[in-house]
């Protein structure tokens, strides 16, 4: 499922990631509309991904709509031209969180990041490719 939304003349998409997308479809978020990080939501129950989006909050309300719990969805971005150990950044304004244990906007909990890191590559961008 995509999701198509407009910000001050900039066209944006949101797509619901289920299964593992093909790195040229992951590149086609770049520039949309930043150019080196794509913005993305994680379900850590479901393990599903909303990616794209000016707004952590927009990919978040995708998931919303397609029946994800508030408590279980993260923020994060992925700067795909980067090392492996450097392409993922776990900070969104969504996580400020205390009622969850996040009071930043940084996702604190190591076992969580770590839940994150590893939907995201079985989704997005596994460790061993390369975007070369």
């Amino acid at each position: 499922m995509a999701v198509r939304l407009c910000y001050h003349g900039i066209m944006s998409e949101i797509l619901l990631v289920r299964s593992k997308i093909p790195r040229e479809r992951l590149l086609s978020f770049l520039g949309r509309p930043f150019d080196e990080m794509i913005k993305y939501v994680v379900d850590v129950e479901q393990e599903v991904i909303a990616l794209g989006g000016e707004l952590h909050a927009d990919a978040e309300s995708v998931l919303l709509a397609a029946g994800s719990s508030a408590v279980d969805l993260w923020g994060a971005n992925l700067y795909p031209h980067l090392p492996p150990e450097q392409r993922i950044e776990f900070t969104s304004l969504i996580n400020i969180s205390p009622a969850r244990g996040n009071p930043s906007m940084e996702v604190m909990d190591p076992r969580l990041r770590e839940r994150i890191r590893r939907i995201t590559e079985r989704l997005l961008l596994n460790p061993d490719e390369t975007l070369a």
